[in-house]
């Protein structure tokens, strides 16, 4: 659509910001309510499609009772000059997908704040009968301050509308993230979105996809029977009790990851949890200072001392009586408590003693005098 164009005479188009294969989002302007909003167009060919725009109208009606602060609020839904839409919160960051691309993967510590906000999202859709079908890092938005929303829950479908005995006829989401039962036609379930997300933390923490293929049926196949690499094998610094998280929800059967993503949301927050607690110093203990620089002047390393940084100070290992001396160094001579202490003397209390002493020894002489005078000798 042009710039400036307007959707039922309220909605402005301003300017494009992604392209699907379904939609083109764009930001606009809600000239009624004077808003800044994003406005999703669906494709032409979907929307002449009767069946299509009533499936439409019903998901978008239930994407718009979702009302949580990690989900992206849905403001309106209409059909004009043969283009179904949806206006939604409009949020100013970048999605996911982005942000792992510009940084490889993501500090530990900042990508499980972002997937339990994710799961918050997702976790309160599932609480509401509903599946997000389409989780991957192109539809969670994240603002500059690491706060998260996901979006785009257009493609989901009311759980109690889904016979699980029916064979979709539409693979729901997109191959490089769909679970193995999306892969094979299947409904999907809280359990899919759960196994998605899963995709999604090893792509954060890792910088790359679980599965790689050529074609949507290659990934297909990999995702229904392939097993990913271990993602500590990519970055050492996941931690063990997080990789277990990340195998578990990708597991191919739904039965053995988390239910719903409320509980992986939980599992994630406990880990967080732990990390802060072994990354905070005990309350009142002393904070750590810097080490003082090293003396200027070259530094002798031995051959098999790391070259990366400061050589590492060499461990003294106590000598016993019994332990002969390496030759070429001299036994330490014993040092006693004299050698190394010294005895500060009073001057002013010796003084006052002694002065002490001359009066006491004084008045001997007056007591014995004092004596004879009472009690002369006979």
């Amino acid at each position: 659509m042009n710039s400036q164009a307007l959707l039922n005479n309220r909605y402005r188009i301003d300017e494009t910001l992604g392209k699907g294969g379904m939609a083109v989002v764009y930001r606009g302007r809600d000239l009624m309510l004077e808003r800044d909003v994003a406005i999703k167009v669906l494709r032409e060919d979907f929307s002449v499609d009767p069946n299509f725009r009533e499936r439409f109208r019903e998901e978008a009606k239930a994407a718009a009772n979702l009302s949580h602060p990690n989900i992206v609020t849905v403001y309106d839904f209409g059909y004009d000059d043969n283009h179904l839409y949806i206006v939604m919160e409009f949020i100013l960051g970048k999605d996911l997908n982005t942000i792992i691309t510009e940084r490889g993967r993501l500090r530990i510590e900042d990508g499980i704040s972002l997937a339990i906000q994710a799961s918050a999202g997702i976790g309160f859709a599932h609480r509401s009968d509903l599946v997000h079908c389409d989780v991957k890092p192109h539809n969670f938005i994240v603002t500059p301050d690491l706060r998260l929303k996901v979006t785009d829950f257009g493609i989901a479908r009311v759980l109690s509308s889904i016979n699980p005995e029916e064979e979709a006829d539409v693979v729901w989401g997109s191959p490089q993230y769909f679970s193995p039962e999306q892969a094979a036609g299947g409904p999907p379930s809280p359990a899919s979105d759960v196994y998605s997300l899963g995709v999604v933390l090893y792509q954060m923490f890792t910088g790359q996809l679980p599965f790689i293929g050529k074609t949507s049926g290659e990934l297909a196949k990999m995702h229904r029977r392939a097993q990913p690499i271990r993602p500590t094998e990519l970055n050492p610094l996941i931690p063990p009790e997080l990789e277990e998280v990340i195998l578990k929800v990708l597991s191919k059967e739904p039965s053995q990851r988390y239910r719903t993503a409320d509980q992986l949301g939980r599992v994630l927050q406990t880990i967080a949890a732990r990390l802060k607690a072994e990354n905070t110093p005990p309350k009142g203990a002393p904070a750590r200072r810097p080490a003082p620089a090293p003396a200027a002047g070259p530094t002798r390393v031995s051959p098999s001392a790391p070259t990366l940084g400061r050589p590492p100070s060499p461990v003294r290992q106590p000598v016993s009586a019994s332990q002969p001396v390496r030759s070429g160094t001299a036994p330490s001579k014993p040092v006693s408590a004299a050698d190394t202490s010294f005895i500060e003397i009073d001057w002013l209390a010796v003084g006052l003693g002694l002065m002490a002493f001359v009066a006491v020894s004084g008045l001997v002489p007056f007591w014995f005098w004092v004596y004879t005078v009472m009690f002369p000798p006979r």
